[in-house]
């Protein structure tokens, strides 16, 4: 058991490393010059040169990506370890500028995550239960047509009937949670119920598969055979033997959105990661796209080896 978490844990290591290798050389050998976007209008090539030295634009790729490397590892003055580097436009440190968008990003994804996971197995199960029936083909055709539809299309009508139609809801904002938790929860109950929404019908689609496999299974009809019937089959069989793939799909969903859900966060204003990313790679500031793609990196990886450990602990095939 500990010698598989030790394993995953390097193999997590290196895996972030090779994704920063890949993000460093996609974003910074492509044939463009950052100086230029950091420049004024009628910037003269003596200050370019100026600009790309104090930078380190200048030397070569690889010799670029050690440096990054190395203040990553050891920082630097005034942007402490792990040191992201220092935004082109602002010469803030990026580390400083993704923990200031991160906690809208977080408050966004946790609490929608609970609920398109308890409402998307919630679901998935009912149709399993009930194979074949009534309330099987309404799930099956629900689930399948929120697949279908946009998170943007389906975030815009809401906000339209819900905020500016009957004012049902009180507009999207950001407050944080320490300040007024009710308005906090309030403005962000829309974005919940959108996200929640748009990501649920794909645990519903999983979950009825996997529990409808389950009840069709060997040691389920012997629990049948033992007098178990119902509910009890369905919660300490069943969705129990389906927890494996639901929870890792939970992990890998929930660490991608914590890296940004841009559509969610322009659809409804609010200034988390997604939206920072968006303007940084509008105005050419590579720092704080890389940081944000090895930010995003950390949580998916982050969340598979936690989600793999987890399992391990649960299943004792798993552990070998």
């Amino acid at each position: 058991m500990i010698r598989r978490l030790l394993r995953r844990c390097v193999l997590a290591l290196l895996t972030l490393a090779g994704v920063s290798v890949l993000a460093f050389l996609l974003l910074f050998a492509v044939p463009r010059d950052p100086a230029a976007a950091m420049c004024p209008k009628n910037c003269d090539t003596a200050r370019l040169e100026r600009i790309r030295e104090e930078w380190g634009l200048a030397d070569p790729v690889p010799v670029q990506y050690l440096a990054f490397a190395r203040k990553l590892v050891t920082g630097e003055d005034g942007c402490p370890a792990p040191c992201l580097g220092r935004s082109y436009v602002t010469g803030e440190p990026v580390g400083a500028m993704l923990a200031r968008a991160l906690p809208v990003t977080a408050s966004v994804v946790l609490p929608a995550a609970v609920l398109w996971v308890t409402s998307g197995v919630l679901l998935g199960t009912v149709a399993a239960a009930r194979p074949r029936s009534a309330v099987d083909r309404l799930i099956g055709a629900l689930s399948l047509a929120g697949l279908a539809l946009p998170l943007y299309l389906v975030g815009a009508v809401l906000l339209l009937i819900l905020v500016y139609g009957t004012a049902a809801l009180p507009p999207p904002g950001w407050t944080a949670l320490s300040d007024d938790p009710a308005q906090w929860a309030s403005g962000l109950l829309l974005p919940w119920v959108t996200l929640g929404a748009m990501l649920a019908p794909g645990y519903t689609r999983l979950a009825r598969a996997q529990v409808g496999d389950a009840l069709g299974s060997d040691f389920v009809r012997t629990a049948e055979a033992k007098g178990l019937t119902g509910r009890a089959v369905v919660g300490r069989h069943a969705l129990r033997a389906s927890a494996g793939p639901l929870a890792t799909l939970a992990a890998l969903d929930v660490g991608a959105a914590l890296g940004g859900t841009v559509i969610t966060e322009i659809t409804f204003g609010l200034n988390g990661l997604g939206r920072t990313v968006i303007e940084a790679v509008r105005t050419d500031d590579l720092p704080v796209v890389l940081g944000a793609v090895l930010l995003g990196a950390v949580f998916v990886i982050g969340a598979n080896t936690i989600v793999d450990g987890l399992q391990a602990a649960i299943d004792p095939r798993l552990r070998r």
